[in-house]
């Protein structure tokens, strides 16, 4: 199965600062930004490639106070041509699916969500 690294996602706190920072102090770009009324979070995604890993930012919206270092980490992403085979590759292989695939629940693109072996999540992103 072809795959690549999409992204590595932190939660922020103040998403234009966050944004700044990494924009206008480490020189990367804002190539997207969504906001997701209905679940009340904003996704921002920077990096120095357009095609290359990027990081993506998750400002939610009713957070009070910072997040605990650790806490902030989110997930690796994967893009895969089709998670659905990947999913069950995954089950076979006796992993852990904690999000079955489909349309993401604010959107239209099919996700699915896994675990590693020490339980780190992993977000399959359909491509």
């Amino acid at each position: 199965m072809n795959s690549r690294l999409l992204h590595t996602m932190i939660r922020v706190r103040h998403l234009d600062v966050s944004v700044h920072f990494y924009t206008q102090v480490l020189g990367m770009t804002e190539f997207r930004r969504q906001a997701y009324p209905g679940g009340r979070f904003t996704l921002c995604f920077l990096g120095y490639d357009p095609e290359g890993t990027q990081i993506e930012l998750t400002h939610n919206w009713d957070r009070e106070g910072d997040y605990p270092l650790g806490e902030g980490f989110g997930h690796l992403a994967i893009g895969n041509e089709d998670i659905y085979g990947l999913c069950e590759k995954i089950r076979a292989a006796g992993g852990k699916i904690v999000r079955e695939p489909g349309p993401m629940k604010h959107g239209t693109t099919h996700i699915a969500f896994v675990h590693d072996p020490d339980g780190y999540p992993i977000e399959l992103i359909q491509r």
